[in-house]
């Protein structure tokens, strides 16, 4: 089957909906289909066209930005040759152009399904407002040219107003977690590289630096775990410059960042490789994941680390709350409050854990199991 991809970033930018379809991409083209990635070229380093890991990834030129999104006219061109070659089409959401690109779908009678993957939320502002408008009405439309819309939890969806809308179409699929295990070498030679003294409290994030992902929550937190664990530490795993559309917000916390970085409680270790994440996990005592909002309905990070055995303190969201809900490692803690996270971290910190992971984790969310789940739509929807 031939399957065409849309979504505005693909790599090498780093999101959880750009792993989500990474994954998601090669479990389908392992299992025997050919996958065209159709999206951005954001950055212009980056090929046209280019061939990586048995994908065919297309990238558009990009007329201009505005904040977080682009502005990429000739997709709506693209999709429409791709479209007619095309079995099926997946489109991710939150994207404008997925309205166009389905209208082809429709068009051609292809099989169209839609992975809303969360809210769009952008700065206030007259322009802002009105752009969010013109994205949500696209996000509606594109949702009702498609023949099913996939979300990660019914949690996210009972909570969701533009889920709601199209109760009819929906379906639930958890999204694709994968871990690379590191080797026993791998994992002592980060243990004694971050955490030489095994007495010292080690909390981690998982994360692109951005204002939705809630990193001023937990610096207004650390003061009170500091009093509790005066050595604890935060590592922070993610890109954290450069982040698209998040300069001011990295500019106004790096001054109190920097004051725990040179005391040695707060480190940025950038994006890590399979090998060293999957260390990474094994050696913190919790993750913290304190989401602010809509524009956050899972956290793959969360399954990862408790794969790892490791407890995940996160916010009271809708969709975020269920991978700690369903499995009882961490705690939730209402959104926003420092003083709840602070709680909800000292609570985790002083209690003995086995290190064991949750059960069955690794068959609910492998991402052959899901590429499965989305294979049987298509080929369903290809029977009507």
């Amino acid at each position: 089957m031939k399957i065409l991809v849309a979504l505005t970033y693909y790599r090498p930018h780093t999101s959880g909906l750009t792993i989500y379809t990474e994954r998601l991409a090669h479990a389908l083209a392992r299992r025997g289909h050919e996958v065209t990635i159709l999206t951005s070229r954001f950055d212009r380093a980056l090929p046209p066209e280019e061939r990586h890991d048995g994908l065919r990834i297309i990238r558009v030129p990009v007329w201009f930005k505005i904040s977080k999104g682009v502005v990429m006219p000739t997709i709506v061109l693209a999709a429409g040759r791709l479209a007619w070659r095309a079995d099926a089409m997946l489109l991710h959401l939150p994207q404008f152009d997925a309205a166009g690109i389905a209208f082809w779908g429709r068009l051609f009678g292809k099989p169209i399904v839609l992975t809303y993957h969360c809210d769009l939320r952008l700065p206030l502002g007259i322009f802002n407002g009105f752009a969010r408008a013109v994205v949500q009405t696209m996000n509606n439309l594109a949702a009702l040219l498609s023949h099913i819309v996939v979300t990660n939890t019914s949690d996210y969806a009972d909570h969701s107003s533009f889920l709601s809308r199209f109760r009819r179409k929906l379906r639930v699929i958890p999204p694709p977690v994968e871990i690379t295990a590191a080797s026993e070498t791998a994992a002592a030679a980060f243990r004694n590289t971050y955490r030489p003294d095994s007495r010292f409290p080690l909390i981690g994030m998982v994360t692109r630096f951005a204002a939705e992902k809630g990193i001023e929550v937990l610096l207004r937190a650390f003061p009170e775990i500091i009093a509790a664990y005066p050595d604890a530490k935060i590592l922070f795993v993610g890109q954290y410059r450069d982040v698209i559309g998040e300069r001011e917000y990295l500019q106004r916390l790096l001054p109190e960042i920097a004051r725990y970085e040179e005391k040695g409680q707060w480190r940025f270790l950038g994006l890590l490789p399979p090998e060293e994440l999957s260390a990474f996990y094994g050696t913190i005592d919790l993750l913290c994941v304190p989401s602010l909002n809509s524009t956050e309905s899972f956290g793959l990070v969360q399954i990862e680390a408790m794969m790892h055995g490791t407890p995940v303190i996160v916010s009271d969201l809708p969709g975020m709350r269920q991978p700690v809900l369903t499995t009882g490692m961490g705690a939730t803690f209402r959104a926003g409050d420092s003083s709840a996270l602070a709680a909800a971290l000292r609570s985790v910190l002083g209690k003995k854990s086995d290190r064991g992971p949750a059960r069955n984790l690794e068959a609910i969310y492998v991402p052959d199991a899901v590429a499965r789940r989305y294979e049987e739509m298509f080929h369903d929807l290809s029977k009507r």
